[in-house]
């Protein structure tokens, strides 16, 4: 299991890359707008981000779940407080 936290102090904004090596897949928990870094950790890794999750709506920044979805095909789930209208997953 590979548990990577990313943390940006001016947003007070945590997310997560959370791999498992043997089956090879990830999610990420909660991405900022840059995704750069979790496709980087992943690779270097040898996962693939195959799902990506918003815990919740966030006000305070963007979330880069939908860049990191047409990154890489990951499916989007949604966090029970989560309102949408969307036929996206929710988890």
């Amino acid at each position: 299991m590979i548990v990577n936290q990313y943390y940006l102090g001016c947003l007070s904004h945590g997310s997560y890359l959370i791999g498992d090596e043997r089956s090879g897949q990830a999610v990420v928990v909660d991405p900022r707008r840059d995704i750069g870094e979790y496709l980087a950790d992943a690779a270097a890794n040898n996962l693939t981000i195959t799902g990506v999750i918003n815990t919740h709506f966030h006000a305070d920044f963007v979330a880069g779940h939908l860049e990191l979805a047409q990154a890489t095909g990951a499916w989007i789930g949604y966090g029970r407080r989560a309102e949408t209208g969307s036929s996206q997953s929710r988890v």
